[in-house]
């Protein structure tokens, strides 16, 4: 049965479901562009092209970032598109983050959401991308995520500004009485090179944004590019050199209090009992406020300033009632071995019949690997300002949703969407964390106690760690037989896992159902650019009620590290190089870009060179966010122990806006693979997690860091994201180093557990 046949007539179904549903909408609806935000806001003398150009009176141009920026660059790659068509430098614009609005809809993380292959351009995906696109639309998600932002405005952001340069130019062209054809711009001006009359957008700014935008907006070709394709200095770069107050925690209004929260440790468990009269005799602390929200059970303590309300918080005695889900991570591990006893959630992808093929096989290859629960552990702790004014609130907060910030903090309070204002700062980390609403919620819900002053509410790093939405604790059981010609001929894949989408869906979105197959669970493993005659992709989701979220590469963060091991425990045992075992693979067309990787990866190591004693190299491939991303760890053994002494890295994201800030980004993605490697994980007892602040969930150290080297590929056919794709194959490149080096085969996280690293 081919990969059509593997798909659900659910998943088919709820596809055709939602295309008729369009089509009933209308597609008038459909097609109507939202309403721009900025028109109502806009200041006196301000000319408001579009949603994401603005240019003042005094000729002062500012473009709208819709992404939130948490150190990945996005909003000078963003402003680039922008200036790019507009012929203005970067220096001569200012960049802010846009309003919530449905205007800032992300439609191209919606788009690859269907189970399939990125590769895969047959009808039935090519339908249900369509599909998905029109999904994008009528939910208009404003959300920084999946690696999408680039690929999501790299042809509306481009309009944007080149709707605004032919405006500026027409109106010029009226101004001067000539042909608009004939002038030219550069800089933030429009010149006649006929007369040699020049004027700045400014001047021209308010009868340009008078006339009609035009209907046809061409885009210049990258031949005549002066900003993409080349790195840029990012637009925030003397604010963050100068310490200027551009985080969230960095808020500070008139009247301000402060606050923090103390949660139920124990997940959805409520206070059996509680003494606030300890936390009340702290010197500064005004209040202490019970906490309900579809995020979590607790207190909240209202204070003077942010030291006293951690010592209420310290001082609060509460005694919390029994977790409902397993006490301890041994329960937790016996709940994923229990449901894979019971039959697949569901399938994905696949070919032929694994199940005969292994039944039929001389020999099967068997292994079992295994990932903890990972905390994000982002520098800048959980934190949100907020006022409620004339029934009115504002929350200052860094987030990757200020939409469903904006909705979920309505529901809160009981007030319409419009009603609640969300100013986005600057994020120090995110990786999906910020993705959350449980921080804004909280300051809130404090904020309908404190009489209209506004109140900052910042969690301890303690309260942050024990109270993340962690990346799932997963283990796959893989099957593979060789064939006569070494290669795989025969693979079983199965992954058990709690739902992220379950997990996400009750605490965002609580009257609605995840519903159908749910990608993420084996996402780097199905949709990978191997060919296995007969192939199987299982998932069976364990109910472990512990908050699991979108963690940087989701699914594919363990997928990676399961099937590129387990490719090179099979590579092994057919006595082939690793590297050619996964090459002879990828015969198929389709598969061109990660052929390309894996061979650039291997020229630039030297791959295949005489071994060396008390050294290791492994190499991994993982395709994830539209991105072919290959890497070779090298390692070095001290004592017993093993030092990471250099990574090499080879990506293809199709197309680079800006080399150093991709080439940034993959080593931010293998520093942070890497560091689950070496130690990360959360553990549980009585029902609490046991990890609180970086001396026992550490990240790669400097002394720890190994050399990087970034190669850049744009031979795929789509273009692809940079923020995540550089983390899945780090920590299998890692494991397949160790083998290489020891003969020690790791199969579970971190693999300190087995071995110390220098």
């Amino acid at each position: 049965m081919g990969r059509a046949g593997k798909i659900t007539r659910r998943v088919f179904l709820g596809v055709g479901a939602v295309a008729a549903g369009a089509v009933a909408f209308g597609y008038y609806k459909y097609k109507k562009p939202y309403a721009n935000p900025l028109e109502a806001a806009a200041a006196e003398g301000d000319a408001v092209f579009n949603p994401y150009v603005v240019i003042a009176e005094d000729g002062t141009v500012t473009i709208i970032a819709p992404r939130a920026e948490m150190g990945q660059g996005v909003q000078t790659t963003l402003a680039a598109l922008v200036a790019e068509e507009m012929d203005l430098t970067l220096d001569q614009v200012s960049v802010v983050h846009g309003p919530a609005s449905a205007a800032y809809y992300n439609e191209a993380m919606l788009v690859e959401g269907g189970p399939f292959p990125v590769f895969d351009e047959g009808w039935m995906a090519e339908m249900t991308r369509s599909t998905m696109r029109i999904m994008s639309k009528f939910l208009a998600l404003q959300v920084t995520g999946g690696s999408s932002a680039t690929v999501d405005a790299f042809v509306k952001m481009r309009e944007a500004g080149a709707a605004a340069r032919i405006m500026l130019v027409e109106a010029a062209a009226a101004e001067w009485g000539v042909a608009a054809d004939g002038l030219v711009t550069a800089d933030g001006q429009v010149t006649d090179p006929a007369s040699g009359q020049s004027l700045g957008y400014g001047p021209l700014a308010q009868a340009a944004v008078a006339l009609a935008p035009p209907a046809d907006v061409p885009l210049r070709p990258r031949a005549d590019w002066k900003l993409l394709g080349q790195s840029q200095p990012r637009v925030d770069l003397r604010e963050k050199v100068t310490g200027a107050p551009i985080f969230g925690i960095d808020v500070e209004l008139p009247d301000m209090l402060h606050g923090t929260v103390k949660m139920s440790p124990r997940f959805w468990a409520g206070a059996a009992s509680v003494d606030d009269s300890a936390a009340l005799a702290v010197p500064g602390v005004r209040a202490v406020v019970p906490i309900e929200t579809t995020t979590g059970r607790g207190f909240g303590i209202i204070a003077d300033n942010t030291w006293a309300a951690f010592q209420g918080a310290e001082a609060l005695d509460v005694t919390w009632e029994d977790a409902a889900y397993p006490a301890d991570t041994e329960g937790q591990r016996a709940a994923l071995d229990a449901a894979f006893a019971a039959d697949p959630s569901f399938s994905l992808g696949g070919s032929g019949d694994a199940e005969a093929a292994l039944g039929a096989a001389a020999e099967v290859i068997e292994a079992e690997y295994e990932v903890p629960y990972l905390a994000h552990a982002t520098m800048e702790p959980m934190n949100a300002t907020a006022q409620i004014t004339d029934g009115k609130l504002e929350i200052w907060t860094g987030t990757q949703a200020p939409g469903i910030v904006q909705m979920a903090c309505a529901g809160l309070l009981g007030i319409e969407s419009e009603d609640v204002t969300v100013y986005t700062t600057r994020l120090g980390g995110g990786f999906g964390r910020r993705g959350e609403v449980d921080f804004p919620l909280y300051a809130a819900a404090l904020a309908r106690e404190t009489g209209g002053r506004p109140i900052k509410v910042t969690w301890t790093r303690e309260e942050d760690t024990r109270h993340d939405t962690y990346r799932p604790m997963a283990k796959a059981r893989y099957r593979g037989a060789l064939g006569e010609d070494g290669t795989l001929a025969a693979m079983e894949v199965r992954v058990a896992s709690p739902s992220i989408l379950k997990s996400v869906m009750a605490r965002t979105f609580p009257s609605l159902s995840a519903g159908g197959p749910e990608k993420i669970v084996l996402e780097g493993a199905f949709d990978q650019p191997v060919t296995v005659p007969d192939s199987a992709y299982h998932a069976h989701l364990a109910d472990l009620d512990i908050p699991v979220g979108f963690w940087r590469s989701v699914g594919n963060s363990f997928n990676g590290f399961f099937h590129e091991s387990f490719l090179d425990e099979a590579a092994r045992a057919a006595g082939k190089d690793p590297l050619d075992f996964r090459l002879a693979m990828m015969g198929d067309p389709a598969h061109a870009p990660a052929r390309a990787v894996l061979e650039r990866v291997a020229d630039m190591s030297g791959w295949g060179g005489p071994a060396v004693p008390g050294r290791g190299r492994g190499i991994a491939h993982t395709l994830s966010f539209g991105t072919w991303v290959a890497q070779v760890v090298e390692v070095e053994m001290q004592d017993e122990a093993v030092k990471i002494d250099r990574v090499w890295c080879a990506a293809d994201c199709g197309l680079v806006l800006d080399p150093q800030n991709v080439q940034a980004q993959m080593m931010s993605g293998i520093v942070f693979g890497l560091s689950q490697a070496l130690g990360q994980e959360i553990t549980f007892v009585d029902g609490e997690v046991e990890q609180g602040n970086f001396y026992d969930f550490d990240a790669m150290r400097m002394h720890q860091c190994p050399e990087i080297e970034v190669a850049l590929l744009e031979t795929a056919p789509k273009m692809g994201g940079a923020g995540e794709p550089g983390t899945p194959p780090a920590p299998a490149a890692l494991a397949n180093a160790i083998f290489d080096a020891t003969g020690l085969r790791i199969r579970r996280m971190p693999l300190s557990h087995e071995i110390d690293f220098v």
